[in-house]
């Protein structure tokens, strides 16, 4: 396939979108009315040098599991990234796309563009899905990332309109967002240590799991746990799916040991 070539005045410019359209390719897929997979909870929260986002596995097509090893959540450029919830393969689409979006401004115009600016570019992509959003394949996803210029993580929100909005703290969204939120929003401290966000990400997808049937938890006989990353001054990271596994280990045992706890104490003398 040839490269194009546009004139002074049809050059699209730094918006890989818009470079798509005026090619006369789509932007994003359409919607054929068949049975697609939904993603989930996924989960985001500031601690003291950046933000930890994390996300379960599961994937459903009505009270079906449709896939058990789903990743959603994925590094947008260096220093940001993005978690997926909703209609599956528009998500994962959106999210390529997003990728291409920014590397393609940076390399245009020799910049890499704000958090900011990242966070309204995704808005602009959710926003042109609301055809397909209205045909009930919504795509709901969270933003967040680490500020150079303020040094500090920030975490972004959005809806199926476009809307976007700045969290203060944390945010879950997806089918098991309420319960995640709840088990956040108790253990939240201003100021965390990274291991302590990390410990709490994972605990509110435990939780989550447990309410919600959408929501995947630890898989141990398959050897399947949630993706957890921290996104600092050092750029984004994925931490090992050994440590996950260990800190679900771990929290699967301290919940063990307060059950029997509570047992022995409840047992007659």
């Amino acid at each position: 396939m040839a490269l194009p070539i546009f004139s002074p005045v049809d050059d699209p410019g730094p918006d890989f979108t818009s470079l798509l359209r005026k090619s006369g390719m789509p932007a994003m897929p359409h919607s054929e009315g068949i049975s697609v997979a939904h993603a989930t909870t996924v989960v985001a929260l500031r601690f003291a040098d950046g933000v930890v986002m994390a996300g379960d596995r599961r994937a459903t097509e009505g009270y079906s599991i449709a896939h058990r090893a789903m990743d959603k959540v994925f590094p947008a450029d260096r220093w940001s990234a993005v978690a997926i919830a909703g209609a599956a393969g528009p998500a994962v689409e959106m999210v390529r796309l997003f990728q291409v979006q920014l590397e393609h401004y940076e390399k245009v115009e020799g910049v890499s563009l704000s958090l900011e600016g990242k966070a309204n570019q995704l808005a602009q992509m959710v926003r042109e899905h609301l055809p397909m959003a209205m045909q009930g394949l919504a795509v709901v996803p969270l933003f967040a990332g680490y500020d150079l210029r303020r040094q500090v993580g920030r975490i972004y929100t959005y809806d199926v309109t476009g809307g976007h909005y700045e969290e203060a703290d944390f945010q879950a969204t997806g089918s098991g967002g309420r319960d995640a939120r709840t088990t956040i929003k108790l253990g939240f401290r201003e100021a965390m240590r990274r291991n302590d966000a990390i410990e709490l990400a994972i605990e509110a997808l435990y939780e989550a799991a447990d309410e919600d049937a959408g929501t995947g938890g630890p898989d141990l006989v398959r050897g399947i746990y949630p993706l957890v990353a921290v996104v600092d001054a050092e750029g984004f990271a994925a931490v090992p799916e050994s440590e996950v596994a260990d800190r679900f280990l771990n929290l699967i045992e301290r919940r063990r040991s307060e059950r029997g706890s509570e047992s022995a104490r409840g047992e007659p003398q």
